[in-house]
């Protein structure tokens, strides 16, 4: 099924052309460009260099493109998506294309179209709203005019041979045949897609990923020209690919105002904006159909392009009502319902979250058995309680720490321990979930934040160099020895020990967090300027290594006090930070701040707004009861055009004040942040404060 072919100059207008844009040259020879982008053969072979480069670089370390999806995202949409009905009822014919038969390749063409389509509707229902009808539609792609039909309407007319994608649309009434401005998403049918996982690396080849950047570049042109507004940026396309059994998702991204449109060299011009202003991810080929036609909505092949959907979904209807965060939180409680429907008491779980199971020899009989007869070796609980102590192991050495305090106010439990050769010093200890731990997932989600990805965030600082008194500092790292001889087998993995395999991350210094402050009542104007300042500081220091925190709040500042004469903060639950575009910050309704809630994602000031949420509940500031991502849009819209947050932070300071205005005025912008004048600004402020210079150095 090819793309190829030269479509009429009325399909063009169908598909493209806006009446209400400018006739300016720009948006003419944007229009021209598009007309004469027809071929995705051609597209292809300009991009074969490309590819091959691409290839050579990653071939010490497959797949050549990066996953547009982490795994731990994935995981927790999973979680969110229990309980939420998904069905569709045209089963996926088992070979499309081992047949020549034209009546299997139309129930392909159908079955793609009512997946696609239980796809969007469950979605909208669960997320966004399950009283309105769902404003998209599912059509079929004619190559010879790039218009939209049904599918049952395009095998009657006799147009099946020339249909080459399925597209989820915004429902238009008066353009009946789509538009391209309108098209959230495509999927591709393709034979032997399959053949990738089996014979390859499990990505798709050029010719396959080559048609997909040809679609997807045709979208965001068209968007380009369009006048509709989008809720979320329209500058990413994903494109689905599917046989009959397996599918994938290729996520393209990119500015098109850097495509040079030159309209006698449009393939040219395409292919270097590929190679050069766009971002290509592509993820691993999985199974969605069985051998009965129904999709495996639970694994992960059908769960990458669910969340390809909801992300596509989120360009035009905007944010959901109901927020994944939201949703996946749910499942602890779901599970803690089907512990009670099956009668299982707290008894039977023990303190790592392991079910045990007691064997009986004597009769082969169902017995009753009491609870007090099970008998779980104390040795194997460990419980981590005042005066524990536990041993680390890094790869050549092994440390021993004894807990001295165990913090329960943090969504995670951590302690404060003492290591056995330095009994006079503090540090904060973390430990993970074992690999194989049976606890609700989305507790293990946040521990796995909390310790394997802050080590990871660690490391990277200390491999860069950033020092700042108010970063904390990466002390250890490693797994648990536990009691008795470890049974890890030769191959690798872990043994039967509950502890084993189990991460720890020591970090320094040790302090109170702001919220035990603020609850206290000793959190004053002084220690806010102080805080945010401080806090600065070590934004500034990660920024300068293309590291943003994500998850400024209370309970991730902690107030030190050490030898110096005044105590200083420092920014600590490095777990969530940005590294790289794809990262995502946490999601929290109080202190997110509007760029993360409407875009999932970190503008130059979002740390520096989150911060100043922070500091409006510590100077008094009142916070409101809020359950869905819409209304915290709605409080922060409300706060800022009132001028409420900077009024409150005023009757405190005039510095935090004007500090306020200024992330206001940059929030949602590119401009980046001007760290140095405020820190200047604030240690200015203090030192008028104390009398005289102190050491507010990093």
């Amino acid at each position: 099924m090819e793309a190829g072919g030269s479509p009429d100059q009325e399909s063009i207008g169908s598909g493209t052309k806006r009446s209400t844009v400018s006739s300016g040259s720009r948006p003419r020879k944007r229009k021209e460009f598009l007309y004469r982008f027809v071929d995705s053969d051609r597209l292809t072979a300009n991009l074969e260099q490309w590819f091959e480069s691409v290839s050579n670089r990653s071939a010490a370390k497959k797949p050549a493109f990066n996953e547009p999806f982490e795994l731990i995202e994935l995981q927790k949409f999973e979680y969110a998506l229990e309980g939420i009905s998904f069905q569709q009822l045209i089963r996926m014919p088992s070979a499309v294309h081992a047949s020549t038969s034209g009546a299997v390749e139309a129930t392909a063409y159908l079955a793609i179209e009512d997946f696609l389509h239980a796809s969007a509707k469950g979605l909208w229902e669960a997320f966004w709203s399950p009283d309105e009808p769902m404003p998209f539609s599912v059509a079929c792609l004619y190559n010879e005019n790039l218009k939209f039909y049904q599918a049952e309407n395009a095998v009657a007319e006799g147009r099946l041979g020339g249909l080459c994608a399925t597209g989820i649309l915004l429902t238009n009434p008066r353009h009946l045949h789509g538009k391209w401005d309108h098209i959230l998403e495509l999927a591709l049918l393709r034979p032997d897609i399959g053949g990738f996982v089996v014979n390859g690396d499990g990505q798709p080849s050029l010719s396959v990923i080559g048609e997909a950047l040809f679609y997807a570049l045709r979208v965001l042109i068209s968007r380009s020209l369009s006048r509709m507004k989008y809720c979320q940026t329209s500058n990413s396309v994903f494109v689905v690919l599917v046989d009959s059994q397996y599918g994938g998702v290729v996520k393209v991204e990119g500015d098109v105002n850097k495509l040079e449109f030159d309209v006698d060299n449009v393939y040219e011009c395409a292919a270097e904006w590929i190679e050069n202003h766009s971002t290509v991810a592509v993820s691993s080929i999985d199974r969605i159909w069985n051998k009965l036609g129904n999709a495996n909505w639970g694994d992960i092949g059908a769960l990458q392009i669910l969340f390809a959907t909801f992300h596509c979904i989120t360009q035009f209807a905007g944010f959901p009502k109901h927020s994944v965060e939201d949703l996946a939180a749910d499942h602890g409680s779901r599970l803690q319902t089907r512990r009670a429907e099956r009668q299982l008491g707290d008894t039977e779980v023990n303190g790592n979250g392991l079910f045990r199971f007691q064997q009986r020899t004597v009769s082969p009989e169902i017995v009753e058995v009491q609870d007090d007869s099970i008998k779980i070796e104390s040795e194997q609980l460990m419980k981590l309680e005042v005066g524990s102590v536990l041993w680390l192991e890094d790869s050549n050495w092994q440390k021993g720490y004894q807990i001295n305090e165990v913090m329960i106010s943090s969504e995670q439990p951590y302690y404060i321990a003492s290591p056995l050769e330095d009994p006079q010093k503090s540090v904060f200890l973390y430990v993970g979930s074992h690999p194989s731990q049976l606890e609700p997932a989305w507790e293990d989600m946040n521990m796995w934040y909390q310790v394997q990805r802050q080590t990871k965030i660690l490391t990277i600082m200390k491999q860069k160099g950033l020092s700042s008194k108010y970063l904390p500092q990466l002390s250890a790292s490693g797994r648990i020895i536990h009691p008795g001889q470890c049974q890890r087998p030769s191959s690798g993995g872990n043994c039967d020990h509950p502890w084993c395999g189990t991460s720890i991350l020591v970090t320094s210094p040790v302090g109170e967090t702001v919220a035990d402050l603020i609850n206290q009542g000793r959190f004053g104007a002084e220690e806010a300027i102080r805080c945010c300042h401080d806090c600065l500081s070590a934004l500034s220091t990660a920024a300068s290594a293309g590291i943003r925190h994500g998850d400024i709040r209370p309970e991730n500042v902690i107030q030190v006090r050490s030898s110096a004469r005044h105590p200083f903060f420092v920014l600590i639950g490095w777990g969530r930070a940005i590294l790289e575009d794809r990262d995502r910050p946490a999601m929290n309704l109080h202190f997110s701040s509007t760029y993360a809630l409407q875009e999932g994602k970190l503008c130059s000031a979002s740390d520096a707004e989150s911060l100043v949420y922070m500091l409006y509940i510590s100077c008094g500031g009142v916070l409101p009861d809020l359950d869905s991502v819409e209304g915290a849009l709605q409080w922060r819209e409300t706060s800022w055009s009132r001028r409420l947050i900077q009024q409150k932070l005023g009757d405190a300071s005039t510095v935090l004040k004007a500090f306020s205005d200024y992330v206001d005025s940059l929030c949602g912008t590119p401009y980046l942040m001007d760290y140095d004048i405020w820190l200047r600004r604030l240690r200015r402020n203090i030192n008028e404060e104390n009398g005289k210079e102190i050491d507010t150095s990093g």
